[in-house]
């Protein structure tokens, strides 16, 4: 796959871009900057359902259509079940047969008082999340389609958004993607920890410049409406020294930072490069990016659904970090040199030279 610049027209104005953000954003971003995980969140903050709509259709699920309202309530079905058979969980009829599953959605971002509707929520929805991801692996087995046109068709969609970026008036100075050769791919595997080294994460990769520091979270806000939903962020596949968690709270009042403070691990998971310079600075993550399967490949089913994933990195910086990243130690082909260095000791050596 080429390299596809978004290049930014000179006539360019900025569009209706608002760069401030809700509760839900704020999480998001959260979860995206600290590689944590969705099933160890309590609590959404999703507060009417347009909001909870426009989530859905992240998910490729629109609550027009009787057969996403199936697959939807199917999910949800499935994951009662299993927490009522394995787990031993009950659920209040209120919860157990709702007139509108969308409620979930709104019952799991209650706050205050008796928590018992909120916290059972909560439940249901990870398990709906696992169980989504169980059933795209199982279509993506099922349906005879090759990953490159998958890669290809998740390429497509990413450089869609990255337009309505530009037309919304986001400042964002560059948007690149590519797909990594075969030879950085092998190179990659020889250079994992791991024993089994049978993981790349990112083949498809996106470079995110936006004009000025300030622009970096909203953009990130920006990024989770429209572009994917926050809760497939691959856990532990994040690295960020750009941008500090915490900043994301300043100006709210003590009662919404407690409340904001309920929902999270405290310890975060970041990974850091180990090849990169000890001065490079940038916001790093990996997702499983939701693709639908085009029409004649598969027929919408209510028990699969019609979504596979493709793994996807995202890299957001934003103007003069960039030009720092590409100096002295920070330079790509030192980044490569290092790299060279520790798959040539590896493969002579093994790994027990290494710190």
């Amino acid at each position: 796959m080429r390299r596809d610049p978004l290049e930014i027209d000179a006539t360019w104005k900025p569009g209706t871009w608002d760069p401030s953000f809700t509760l839900q954003d704020i999480q998001s971003i959260r979860l995206i900057l600290m590689g944590g995980s969705v099933v160890d969140w309590n609590r959404l903050e999703l507060t009417d359902e347009d909001q909870v709509d426009a989530f859905l259709r992240l998910h490729h699920l629109d609550m027009t259509r009787r057969d996403h309202q199936a697959r939807l309530r199917f999910l949800f079905n499935e994951s009662v079940s299993y927490l009522e058979e394995h787990l031993k969980l009950h659920f209040p009829m209120e919860i157990r047969t709702p007139d509108d599953v969308r409620h979930i959605f709104l019952w799991a971002s209650e706050f205050g008082g008796f928590r018992r509707r909120q916290i059972l929520s909560c439940v249901i929805l990870k398990l709906m999340h696992v169980i989504q991801h169980l059933a795209a692996a199982d279509l993506r087995h099922r349906t005879p389609i090759s990953e490159a046109e998958l890669l290809d068709l998740a390429h497509q969609r990413v450089l869609r958004a990255a337009r309505a970026m530009r037309e919304d008036g986001v400042p964002i100075a560059s948007f690149s993607g590519n797909r990594k050769s075969r030879s950085s791919v092998i190179t990659k595997l020889l250079a994992k920890k791991e024993n089994v080294a049978a993981t790349v994460f990112d083949k498809l990769r996106y470079r995110c410049i936006v004009e000025r520091p300030e622009h970096v979270a909203p953009t990130l806000a920006w990024i989770t409406r429209n572009l994917f939903p926050f809760n497939y962020v691959i856990p532990g596949q994040s690295h960020n020294n750009l941008l500090e968690p915490e900043s994301l709270l300043r100006g709210l009042d003590e009662a919404t930072r407690a409340r904001l403070r309920l929902t999270r691990d405290d310890e975060s998971e970041e990974t850091r490069n180990e090849f990169s310079g000890k001065s490079y600075r940038v916001i790093n993550f990996i997702m499983d990016y939701p693709v639908p399967l085009p029409e004649g490949r598969h027929t919408f089913d209510v028990e699969l659904g019609h979504t596979v994933f493709v793994n996807v990195e995202f890299q957001i910086v934003d103007e003069e970090t960039a030009r720092n990243n590409e100096v002295g130690e920070n330079a790509h082909n030192l980044y490569k040199l290092r790299q060279q260095r520790v798959v040539a000791q590896r493969l002579k050596r093994g790994l027990r030279t290494r710190g």
